[in-house]
């Protein structure tokens, strides 16, 4: 069975969330009132991609669409850390491109073997109560929750990493080409796009082995992403070498024309690469005329190889060349990574939408406050001490808030103090 794929992929990936931390005190025989000794949560696993050689591992990711790590544990008493959350490693195929389906940016370009690159990071655990002991709060009773992991929607796009790529209009040949000097076996019929994703063989010779690609049918207009379009012409960007397979009863040099035409549209570099033609079905004319088939193709300045894959003439001699012609394999260039964009939102007060209070906006602030149990007074006379730092009751009070007042700070409420105005 030949090895064909799925080459596109839409998924989603989750970073465990952090462990909670504990509120815990020391309790000892002799030290009936010891001071707090809560442990801190863990951080939660990470998801990580890793390049491997094997082409058909994107489809096995079909059907599972969600990619989960494990969460951090909660701390303990007596100091005890919770344990980290378990990293979860999706190994993907060499050459997938990752990018996040949100804002278009490229998370991650995998092209050599073993190359890792983390694609959701984890949450980070919360502090335990051992954290917040101070001079002001000897038994503080309230510790900080465990954060989210990310969660990214992202599309992975399999650029074929072959040595060569097969590379033609459909009915030229190419999958019975394939199927007679690999091990693949395509399935070959005779009609337009019989090839809808790229297929994959292992050519062995005597001394050397390659990598072959039969890449989707070409048609006019591909780059345009026409028929089968940009799905093949993205395998193709990463070939060493390019054998365009031309059936000689199809006016060779128009279609070579048309075919290096398209190429030249998608990607000007593509047609400055290795490449050779294999002209087949030379058992269906007479010598006089592939002589003056020839004739016509050398103006290309490729090699010609005369093949019939039908009557396996001329194989090895294409093989041969082939493994003369590779160039060396180079590092591939990856394409560059964009970082996340984090942006820090200033501290803002504004008028409720219901009129019967104040909405405090900043991300920064607010994932603060989603920490901690605002039901729990300990933890609301930290984040009060922490607001004054921040000079925020300054903001409400300029703003015109009131003794009373109700406070919105993401999904937690609070309660202006007029106390708390000339603290800072």
């Amino acid at each position: 069975v030949a090895m064909s794929f799925q080459d596109t992929l839409p998924i989603t990936v989750q970073g465990g969330k952090g462990g909670d931390g504990a509120v815990s005190f020391l309790r000892l025989k002799y030290l009936p009132k010891g001071g707090p000794d809560g442990g801190g949560g863990g951080h939660g696993g990470s998801v990580y991609f890793e390049a491997v050689d094997d082409v058909t591992s994107l489809s096995r990711l079909v059907g599972k669409r969600f990619f989960r790590a494990g969460n951090g544990q909660n701390g303990a008493g007596r100091d005890r850390m919770g344990r980290r959350g378990q990293d979860l490693v999706v190994k993907v195929p060499v050459g997938t491109l990752t990018t996040n389906l949100n804002d278009g940016r490229i998370v991650s370009d995998l092209n050599e073997i073993g190359q890792r690159e983390l694609v959701a990071k984890g949450g980070s655990g919360g502090r335990g109560n051992a954290s917040f002991g101070s001079s002001i709060q000897r038994a503080p009773r309230f510790a900080e929750n465990g954060t989210p992991g990310s969660n990214h929607k992202l599309g992975l796009e399999l650029r074929l990493i072959s040595d060569v790529g097969l590379v033609g209009y459909p009915n030229a040949g190419k999958s019975s080409l394939l199927a007679c000097i690999s091990n693949a076996r395509p399935t070959i019929a005779s009609y337009p796009f019989t090839t809808l994703s790229p297929n994959l063989g292992v050519v062995k010779g005597q001394r050397d082995r390659f990598t072959v690609a039969d890449i989707p049918g070409i048609i006019t207009g591909a780059h345009l992403g026409k028929g089968l379009g940009i799905d093949f012409l993205r395998h193709i960007s990463r070939n060493r070498l390019l054998v365009f397979v031309i059936d000689i009863n199809d006016e060779p040099g128009v279609r070579l024309d048309s075919l290096l035409s398209e190429l030249r549209e998608y990607d000007p570099n593509l047609i400055n690469r290795g490449a050779l033609i294999a002209l087949n079905k030379i058992d269906l004319v007479t010598d006089e005329t592939l002589e003056e088939k020839e004739r016509d193709l050398s103006r290309f300045g490729m090699p010609i190889l005369r093949v019939s894959a039908l009557h396996k003439k001329g194989l090895d001699d294409l093989c041969e060349t082939i493994i003369t012609m590779l160039p060396e394999k180079k590092t591939l260039e990856p394409v560059e990574s964009q970082p996340e964009k984090i942006i820090s939102d200033p501290i803002r007060v504004v008028q409720h939408p219901n009129g019967l209070g104040w909405l405090v906006v900043g991300n920064d602030l607010e994932k603060v406050v989603s920490r901690f149990d605002c039901a729990n007074r300990d933890a609301v006379s930290y984040l009060q001490r922490y607001f004054v730092s921040l000079g925020l009751f300054k903001l409400l009070k300029r703003a015109g808030a009131k003794d009373g007042d109700d406070i919105f700070v993401g999904e937690s409420v609070f309660e202006y103090l007029d106390e708390f105005k000339d603290d800072e």
